[in-house]
């Protein structure tokens, strides 16, 4: 069954769907505060506490789980994201540093230099805030920024806050991404409406998320490997299987992706659409605020 599984995982494409049609989408929806797996729990302090937990080895967990492929998702968004020299960008939940890493070298590439030297007469100065509730997971991204050679980098911020209540100004920033970690803020129509709140006009909003599998085979083989397997393997490498049970279900119980597509375009955003990755596993979300 463990072969069977890791084989889907790195078998098929990327599947573009539909662009966003209000139309077709439901209306019922007002209210997603999430609860704490299915303990049904809003307290925030006790997502803070898992995090904290797995900090450590929260990379080997996600190479794990994932078989490596939630590097290539990452990669994905911030294709999607296109960065570009003097942009400000927040990247929320993200305290390992992986999205803002990623933002700083694909400015950084080659294909990137031409840019860069036109904008460097300008007083456009780049800034790629990592703002994470938890002082845990910034502190591992802090570390990991000198290993990677960021340390001095003047343009990498580091921000202790809350998806919910963002520190930041209004219209402040020319990008807004979150990956693996909206289902876990209490009230996610709070956190829309704070990346609403900051983005500029025209800014873009970019959300990686584990959602819903659809195809019936594949969705049973997906649910064994969720509720058996990874509470299992966080048993057995992180000695958590509580946290890593968590995990799977906060899975479940985040909204499909069309219920998830028409709270985003209610909180503002136009142009409003998603890819499924891996036949569901993943889906990015994106809006713009225009």
């Amino acid at each position: 069954m463990m072969m069977m599984m890791m084989a889907l995982l790195r078998s098929g494409s990327s599947k573009i769907l539909p662009r966003y049609q209000p139309s077709i989408l439901p209306r019922f929806l007002h209210s997603h505060a999430t609860s704490f797996g299915f303990k049904q729990d809003e307290k925030s302090k006790l997502v803070v506490n898992v995090f904290s937990t797995v900090a450590s080895t929260y990379d080997l967990m996600n190479d794990l789980i994932s078989t490596s492929l939630h590097r290539l998702w990452k990669d994905r968004l911030v294709s999607l994201l296109h960065p570009f020299a003097g942009m400000k960008h927040l990247d929320v939940a993200g305290g390992k540093g992986d999205v803002a890493f990623r933002v700083l070298e694909r400015m950084n590439s080659v294909s990137n230099k031409a840019l860069q030297e036109r904008l460097a007469d300008t007083e456009e100065v780049t800034k790629i805030f990592v703002c994470d509730i938890n002082p845990n997971m910034l502190n591992v991204g802090k570390k990991r920024a000198i290993e990677r050679g960021f340390g001095e980098d003047r343009s990498l911020h580091w921000v202790e806050g809350d998806a919910e209540a963002l520190s930041f100004a209004d219209g402040s920033m020319d990008g807004y991404t979150i990956a693996f970690r909206i289902r876990n803020v209490t009230h996610i129509e709070k956190a829309l409406s704070e990346a609403y709140r900051v983005l500029k006009r025209g800014g873009r909003f970019l959300c990686l998320e584990l959602s819903h599998v659809e195809l019936p085979v594949f969705k049973q083989i997906y649910d064994y490997y969720s509720f058996s397997i990874i509470p299992a393997m966080g048993e057995l490498v992180a000695g958590d299987r509580a946290s890593y049970q968590y995990l799977v279900e906060s899975i479940r119980r985040f909204p499909n992706q069309e219920t998830f597509a028409r709270m985003i375009f209610d909180a503002g955003f136009q142009k409003v659409e998603y890819d499924n990755l891996v036949g569901g596993v993943v889906a990015i979300h994106s809006g713009l605020k225009l």
